[in-house]
């Protein structure tokens, strides 16, 4: 009986875990579930201690950053310093970094 090969390419060449982890993140529709994490985890660095001491990350829609704040100054405060914050999100994260930031005035979680 011939032996069945599975359908795709093939290397007889052993690949590393950090070879693999990118495809099958994406394969298992994870992918994005881990650059959101990573925007989230890069959140305090790209907006600076003052800012992100009043401004907490709040989630990620359509590779962009949504952020609560306490009030309508922190959103314009955060209006003004976006093509900065952005400009530490793609330092820190290059091709993963959101292509745009937003915060909502309030408590409540991320929506």
């Amino acid at each position: 009986m011939a032996r069945r090969t599975p359908p795709g390419p093939r290397s007889s060449a052993p690949q590393g875990v950090a070879d693999l982890l990118p495809r099958l993140l994406e394969d298992l529709g994870l992918d994005a579930a881990s650059r959101h994490g990573r925007i989230l985890r890069a959140w305090d660095e790209a907006l600076g201690a003052g800012l992100a001491a009043h401004c907490r990350p709040d989630g990620v829609r359509n590779g962009e950053a949504l952020g609560r704040g306490p009030d309508a100054s922190w959103s314009q405060r955060i209006q003004l310093e976006k093509p900065h914050i952005l400009a530490r999100f793609r330092e820190q994260l290059g091709e993963d970094a959101p292509t745009g930031l937003r915060l909502r005035i309030g408590r409540g979680g991320p929506g």
